[in-house]
């Protein structure tokens, strides 16, 4: 079978079948997105970040677009833009909603460590303005301009899904023209910085007018899934590209590691890659998700059997309820921070702070599965009566 085989191969998923892959990896990205919010964790070096541009967070608004792509498209096809939106908007008022229960018990969370062991949390995680003016930040948290560190992925997420709706609805229609003013949009940004404001000054981490290039283009791959447009390319070429790539990419963030190995960077690279911008989804980032989705959609079948296993599937899991393993997420690392800050910086404690984090993100998963499982017995039953 050739390259282009397998691309066409990996591109269509069974009928009716769900995509394991998605959960998979949105599970992975949410786990690595735990352990990178631990600072000084050992256990983060298994977090793709370490070993190329991009990082989870990519991985996640990607997939998200996807999903969101799939959960809603068939419903706003068939019942129209106004029903489609109002099942969007619903899913973004229960994020909105998460979001905001989560500020509540993350700000609870870091004002009662403080007080308890004296500790001046309120500067490092960005919430020190909040107790001189608690009225204005708490009305700014709620229109998401305020956020204390760690928790800006929903709010661009719920930026991302809650304008989304008009998108899906001329994506139905003139798909590439509604890809292309995406790209354009993502691509003006990187020289003018437009971005939304956030408070008390500053900008949004995440600027929601680059990262919806890769949202959208989530949602535009999830549309052309079945005959999947992008098997017409050179696959052969573009594979050797994508390897080179992730190559190169490892190889300039290993460098970051010692200063005798950044120096023998030419310096004509690090003018052109310099700097790698977050906020914006830099080229380079970008660049690199993409040869690893190509590579990954290459390599892992819809059918893969690695999909199967009992690990898997608890990462599966945790990706079929990311929401609440997200939320549960940020509390758990700060909960991590503590502890390897104040308490047991060795490597044992981060290896425990780790795992125990880990495993209690996969149980609320499992938990949330069993909770699922158990609600709709409960409705077929009275269906049934």
């Amino acid at each position: 079978m050739t390259a282009s085989d397998q691309i066409s191969a990996a591109s269509k998923p069974a009928a009716k079948a769900r995509d394991l892959r998605l959960d998979f990896f949105r599970g992975l990205a949410l786990l690595f997105i735990f352990l990178n919010h631990i600072p000084n964790n050992a256990v983060s070096w298994l977090s793709n970040r370490n070993y190329g541009f991009s990082d989870a967070t990519e991985t996640f608004v990607f997939i998200s677009g996807y999903s969101v792509l799939l959960a809603y498209g068939a419903a706003m096809r068939s019942q129209g833009f106004v029903i489609g939106t109002a099942r969007i908007w619903r899913r973004v008022w229960q994020i909105y909603t998460a979001h905001v229960f989560l500020f509540i018990i993350f700000i609870a969370q870091i004002a009662w460590l403080a007080a308890r062991y004296n500790l001046d949390l309120a500067e490092e995680m960005n919430i020190g303005s909040l107790f001189e003016e608690p009225h204005i930040l708490m009305l700014q948290a709620l229109l998401l301009k305020f956020r204390p560190v760690n928790m800006d992925v929903l709010p661009m997420y719920i930026a991302l899904m809650g304008a989304f709706p008009p998108v899906m609805w001329l994506m139905q229609r003139r798909p590439h023209m509604v890809l292309a003013a995406s790209f354009a949009l993502w691509f003006v940004v990187q020289f003018t910085h437009w971005n939304l404001p956030a408070y008390p000054d500053g900008r949004w981490y995440f600027n929601p007018l680059a990262w919806q290039f890769l949202f959208v283009l989530g949602a535009w791959c999830a549309m052309h899934r079945q005959h999947a447009p992008w098997r017409r390319l050179p696959a052969k070429a573009v594979t050797a590209a994508a390897v080179l790539y992730v190559i190169f990419s490892a190889v300039i963030v290993l460098s970051w590691l010692r200063p005798e190995w950044a120096s023998r960077v030419p310096d004509v690279i690090e003018r052109l890659l310099y700097p790698i911008d977050k906020t914006e989804m830099d080229t380079w980032r970008l660049l690199h998700f993409l040869a690893l989705a190509w590579l990954v959609v290459l390599l892992v079948s819809p059918d893969a059997k690695f999909l199967r296993w009992p690990l898997s599937g608890l990462l599966i899991l945790c990706g079929q309820h990311s929401l609440h393993v997200f939320c549960a997420g940020i509390f758990l690392s700060f909960a991590g921070h503590f502890v390897l800050s104040e308490v047991a910086p060795g490597l044992v404690a981060q290896l425990a702070v780790s795992m125990a984090g880990i495993v209690l993100l996969v149980g609320l998963a499992a938990l949330m599965t069993w909770y699922k499982a158990v609600e709709n017995g409960r409705r077929t039953g009275e269906v049934k009566a």
